[in-house]
């Protein structure tokens, strides 16, 4: 998607295409660190 979303702008130009490649990228990032605390907090033995 975010591949897709910078060819728009290269080729339009289009502010709202760069604007929506960022927020995409932002979305991405969180998400990324969500499943990362999961997976440590999946891993910490039970007490």
């Amino acid at each position: 998607m975010l591949n897709l979303t910078w060819r728009v702008f290269c080729m339009t130009g289009s502010i709202d295409s760069y604007l929506l490649l960022k927020e995409l990228e932002q979305d991405e990032e969180q998400n990324k660190e969500v499943q990362e605390t999961a997976s440590a907090a999946e891993e910490e033995p039970a007490r």
